[in-house]
């Protein structure tokens, strides 16, 4: 008997390929051995030595392609309003919205953020059903006790903090993506306001699709949270933001981040990478989350807000 395919997607550079090969590390090696694993990169700027150690992690029930993105960008910017973290611009996290166009033959498929391990069996996740909701995701819970934030959620965006889902970890209804013109209306409402966002794709994921979101337990996305106690069984971890065990020690969970890393042809790379995270990066760091703080404060208070304009009628979700 044929074994269903599962299609799973990442979006990388080449700056992220290190931390794409652990994640893929780690899914494979705790996916059930019932499905075939199709892996899907899509990305900008990757060369062709990472390429090639990437697909070196190929097994038995898993493939792993490589597609570069392509047109349908070109109305993203380098703006304020589009840069991750408030201290960078890439492409790359936008990308995962346009998944459903790129790839037809698909029905349904997860996105992954790279900066993640997974100790669980990710078709566990694939097999939840999303009946008529666009997508499947955790609400985020690294920020739901930041009162910055919850303003920014409720009062931004315009939904209730407990409904705010992080996109690192997305299960996706590609069928009903395509008929609801997603994409498309992912562009003309960032060309029409150019909203300023705290998290750019996230936010606007979270505007266009509330109301059409199937929530899924926190397993499937727990981040590390030193005011929490740790996961007892974390089925994937996201080192969101800058919880990053390649950048910092003493991080939640870094020990099963290390355990993969050390199985891949990636492992001595990372911790030069590690060994030469600066002082000054760190400062810059802890700069950038006070300014996203700041933003997250002062942004609804303008008047080009997603809250603001769904409510004057100007947008619908889709």
């Amino acid at each position: 008997m044929k074994k269903e395919i599962i299609p799973i997607f990442f979006t990388i550079d080449d700056s992220y390929a290190p931390f794409n090969a652990v994640a893929i590390k780690s899914l494979l090696e705790n996916a059930s051995k019932n499905y075939n694993y199709k892996i899907i990169i899509i990305y900008q700027d990757l060369n062709q030595e990472n390429i090639e150690k990437i697909k070196s992690l190929e097994i038995d029930n898993s493939e792993i392609e490589f597609y570069p993105m392509k047109d349908g960008l070109e109305l993203i910017t380098e703006r304020d309003e589009n840069k991750l973290r408030c201290d960078y611009f890439t492409l790359t996290i936008y990308f995962r919205l346009f998944i459903a166009d790129m790839f037809p033959e698909y029905d349904k498929g997860i996105y992954i953020d790279s900066d993640i391990v997974v100790p669980g069996d990710i078709s566990e996740l694939y097999n939840i059903d999303l009946g008529n909701n666009l997508i499947g995701a955790s609400t985020d819970h690294s920020i739901q006790d930041v009162p910055e934030l919850i303003n920014w959620m409720e009062n931004g965006i315009g939904i209730k903090k407990q409904e705010y889902i992080n996109s690192g970890v997305l299960l996706l209804n590609l069928k009903l993506l395509r008929e609801s013109n997603f994409s498309q209306k992912f562009l003309k409402l960032l060309n029409d306001f150019h909203f300023d966002t705290v998290a750019p794709d996230q936010d606007y994921i979270n505007a266009m699709c509330n109301g059409k979101i199937l929530y899924i337990n926190e397993a499937w996305d727990v981040m590390p949270n030193k005011a929490k106690p740790a996961f007892k069984k974390p089925k994937l971890i996201h080192y969101n933001l800058f919880d990053k065990p390649w950048c910092y020690d003493n991080i939640q969970y870094e020990d099963i981040f290390w355990k993969y890393a050390k199985q891949t042809s990636f492992y001595e790379p990372i911790l030069e990478f590690k060994k030469n995270y600066s002082d000054e990066q760190k400062m810059s760091d802890s700069k950038c989350f006070d300014i996203l703080i700041n933003k997250a404060n002062n942004v609804p208070q303008s008047e080009n807000t997603f809250k603001k304009k769904f409510e004057a009628g100007e947008y619908t979700r889709v």
